[in-house]
C-alpha cells in the first residue's frame, strides 16, 4: 500500500503576491489568444472564451466562481444581493435579515426600530386604533403594548367621578389638571357643587365643603347645616 502524498505546504502572503505578480506580468507579455475579459475576483485566474464569465458588482467572474457565499449556489442570471461586495442568492440574503416583531417576516426595506426591537414601519401601529405609529409619539403600557398617546390616555387615564370620561390633556396638550377629593376624580368643569352646580374650582364659591359625602360649596354646605339643625330641633 503506498504511503499518502504529503500535502503542499500553504504559501505566506508574500509568496502569493510574488506568484501573482509574476503571472501578471507573463499574461501581459503573453496574451491569451482567445477572447479575454479579464481577471476573476474570486480565483484571481484569467477568465477567457465566449460564455465561461460574468460580469457582476463592477467585477468579472468565472461562471463557475460568481456564487452565493453562503450555500454557493451558482448565481449567472439569477437574482442576487450584494452586500460589502459579496455575494448572496435570495434566500440567503433573506435569511440574514432581522425579522419584524409584530408579523415575524424579515425586513427588506427600511427598519424602524422602537423600545428595543424591529419593526416594519407598516406593522408599528396602535394597538387599540391600529394607525401607524411611524413618526408619531406614541408609549407603552406594564405589557409593553404600544399605544398612540390618546388611546393610552383613554385607557389608563382616570375616570372623572361625574360623567365618567377619562380625565387626559386635550388635543395638542401634554398635560391636563384633575381634581381628587373625598377619594374621587374631578374634571375642572366637572367639580361643581352637588345642589347647585356652582363650579367650585375658581370664582367665590371657590373650594369643597363636604357634608355626608357630598361635594358642597359653602354656602349650600352652610344651608344643609342649618336644614339639618332646624330638623333636629323640630323632632325634639
Amino acid at each position: 500500500m503506498s504511503a499518502p502524498a504529503a500535502s503542499r505546504p500553504t504559501a505566506r502572503p508574500e509568496e502569493e503576491l510574488e506568484r501573482l505578480t509574476k503571472k501578471m506580468l507573463y499574461d501581459m507579455d503573453h496574451p491569451p489568444t482567445e477572447e479575454y475579459f479579464g481577471r476573476c475576483a474570486s480565483c484571481g485566474e484569467n477568465v477567457v472564451g465566449e460564455g465561461t464569465g460574468c460580469t457582476a458588482m463592477d467585477q468579472v467572474f468565472h461562471v463557475d466562481c460568481f456564487v452565493c457565499m453562503t450555500c454557493s449556489a451558482k448565481l449567472r442570471g439569477k437574482p442576487f444581493y450584494a452586500v460589502e461586495k459579496k455575494a448572496y442568492c435570495e434566500p440567503c440574503y433573506i435569511n440574514t435579515l432581522e425579522t419584524c416583531n409584530i408579523c415575524s417576516k424579515p425586513i427588506m426595506e427600511r427598519i424602524l426600530r422602537a423600545t428595543g426591537k424591529a419593526y416594519h414601519p407598516q406593522c408599528f401601529t396602535c394597538v387599540v386604533c391600529q394607525r401607524s405609529l411611524d413618526g408619531i409619539p406614541f408609549t407603552v403600557d406594564a405589557s409593553n403594548h404600544i399605544h398612540c398617546i390618546e388611546d393610552f390616555h383613554k385607557k389608563f387615564a382616570p375616570r372623572c367621578s361625574v360623567c365618567a370620561e377619562p380625565i387626559m390633556p386635550a388635543p395638542g396638550q401634554e398635560e391636563t389638571v384633575r381634581i381628587v377629593a373625598l377619594d374621587r376624580d374631578f374634571h375642572v368643569q366637572c367639580y361643581r357643587c352637588e345642589d347647585c352646580g356652582t363650579l367650585l374650582s375658581e370664582g367665590d364659591n371657590q373650594g369643597c365643603y363636604p357634608l355626608d359625602g357630598d361635594v358642597l360649596c359653602k354656602n349650600c354646605n352652610t344651608s344643609r347645616i342649618q336644614a339639618l339643625t332646624a330638623k333636629a330641633t323640630t323632632d325634639l
